[in-house]
């Protein structure tokens, strides 16, 4: 099962999707919507109430319901499966399917009350900035905070800021926290809190980021506008595999930058979060895993391969999906 949110075009709202492939392509499911009629073939009197208890339009709070809603989203896929797209669009007046393209895709968790990104987790990418010259050290568990105002989604445009000629890819797996934890004692406790995966980009202007090392910080240089592209789905996980065994590549105009395997990563995912529930962890907070080797920074001649205006960017893992990107200059705001 991938989760999506997406605006559907009628009445521009933001709502919870399931995607799935058809004979046609691809095609998002209104969950709510086929949930309500799912609930009315059952018989149930007031099936949209229902139906708006168990699968709200806002991810966090599907997150916050917990099994309920997830094994409501469970029956609601069965049931349009065994239906068909064709046969659950005449039912409900074109309400429930909507092919991709005309959709907007948001981020999964499109207001996650935060995002912690570590690093150093993929030792291929320290080797690398060691060998390259890069002057600072990579140890393990570098940690700093994304904030949730430069999120984008699927499709949407990266803003290659003014201030910078060197703009950064880092494709990462994410974390999606399903559970409120805290001082978690177990790697079982952890992954119990986990709610899914997603795809995430780390997009990064290293002169900004150079100059603000020089301080000891990580800030601007990791959060400007559009740096947190993530999705386009949520994968719970269940659904993803062997998370520790999932093919990672990030392609810019179709050339391959990063390529990697997420068994390559020198710590679990469940280590992960327990080592950053210090802090309180909500339902729909973020965490990532750090990024592989094949950065633009530090290869040779970066210069050539930092991200330009024009540029697509696609970052993908297996059994999650295909996120892009396009990078755009920056204008000026009124």
């Amino acid at each position: 099962m991938k989760l999506v949110t997406f605006v559907e075009p009628y009445y521009h709202q933001e709502r919870i999707g399931i995607f799935e492939m058809g004979k046609r392509g691809s095609y998002v499911m209104d969950a709510n919507h086929a949930f309500s009629l799912l609930l009315t073939q059952r018989g149930e009197s007031y099936p949209q109430s229902i139906a708006d208890q168990f699968i709200p339009p806002d991810m966090v709070q599907l997150l916050r319901l917990g099994k309920a809603s997830m094994t409501a989203l469970r029956e609601t896929e069965k049931f349009a499966l065994n239906k068909g797209p064709d046969l659950l669009e005449s039912l409900d007046g074109g309400k429930v399917i909507f092919s991709s393209e005309k959709v907007k895709f948001k981020a999964p968790v499109p207001r996650p009350g935060k995002i912690i990104h570590t690093a150093g987790n993929f030792r291929e990418h320290a080797k690398e900035g060691k060998t390259s010259g890069w002057e600072f050290p990579m140890p393990q568990w570098i940690s700093f905070l994304k904030s949730p105002s430069a999120i984008v989604g699927h499709e949407d445009n990266i803003i290659r800021p003014r201030y910078t000629k060197k703009l950064d890819h880092e494709i990462e797996l994410a974390i999606i926290i399903g559970k409120k934890s805290k001082h978690l004692t177990s790697r079982k406790s952890a992954w119990d809190a986990v709610a899914g995966f997603t795809v995430f980009n780390d997009i990064t202007a290293r002169d900004i980021q150079s100059e603000e090392m020089k301080n000891g910080l990580l800030n601007f240089g990791k959060n400007m506008d559009t740096f947190a592209p993530f999705g386009p789905c949520f994968v719970p996980k269940d659904d993803v595999g062997d998370v520790h065994n999932l093919k990672i590549e990030c392609r810019v105009n179709g050339q391959k930058r990063q390529t990697s395997n997420t068994n390559r990563m020198s710590v679990s995912v469940a280590e992960i979060v327990q080592h950053y529930s210090w802090v309180t962890l909500y339902p729909g907070d973020i965490l990532t895993t750090g990024t592989v080797s094949g950065v633009a920074a530090f290869r040779k001649n970066p210069e050539k391969y930092y991200l330009k205006p024009g540029d697509v960017l696609e970052s993908e893992i297996e059994n999650i999906g295909i996120l892009r990107n396009h990078i755009v200059e920056d204008k000026e705001v009124y």
